[in-house]
């Protein structure tokens, strides 16, 4: 068998190999993030950088150096500010943060949008339910961020400093947890 032939018949293999993960993969998770779909066999990272809506949150978490964290086993629920929430910010913040010397506050921040566990709107909503309105979740960093219902379906999440974003684009489910996406950024309390 030349070497030309029996290198199409292992790619042929492997092809076959990946096509059943992602044909598993697109029944059980047609969501699009940033018009991209989110696979749930795929990392939060490595679904995350093909979201068109989260460069900047990528960006981000690249400078801080969570790439490998937040590729780990989790789970982990990620709750992910669009680049529409970080323009949102006052100008220059973002360029503020991400430079190398501003790193351990980046890093606050963002750990500051991770919660460990899985939490899909279904155990958020069931918490707030529990709480008589309201459920807290400790995060990554250290804080708490609290949920509440904004309406009859929609979860709103509160920071400690009570500034407020919406999830906007639910239960997008990952190999190593859940990602809510937000519609603002959340900031700790120092």
């Amino acid at each position: 068998m030349t070497k030309t032939i029996r290198a199409a018949l292992l790619a042929a293999g492997a092809l076959l190999v990946a096509l059943p993960a992602y044909a598993a993969d697109m029944a059980m998770n047609t969501v699009t993030v940033g018009g991209m779909p989110m696979y749930p066999s795929k990392t939060i990272v490595a679904n995350a950088v093909n979201s068109k809506d989260h460069t900047t949150l990528v960006a981000a978490v690249k400078a801080a150096g969570l790439v490998g964290a937040l590729s780990g086993s989790g789970p982990f629920t990620v709750f992910a500010p669009t680049n529409e929430a970080f323009d949102a910010l006052p100008a220059g913040t973002v360029a503020t943060l991400v430079k190398p010397e501003n790193k351990a506050t980046l890093t606050k921040v963002l750990t500051y949008h991770v919660v460990p566990g899985d939490y899909n709107t279904t155990k958020l909503r069931a918490l707030i339910l529990q709480g008589d309105g309201k459920a807290e979740l400790k995060t990554l960093e250290g804080g708490m961020l609290t949920f509440q219902m904004n309406g009859s379906s929609n979860i709103m999440v509160m920071d400690e400093k009570g500034d407020t974003a919406d999830i906007t684009v639910a239960d997008v489910t990952q190999s190593n947890g859940v990602i809510q996406v937000i519609d603002h950024v959340l900031m700790p309390a120092s």
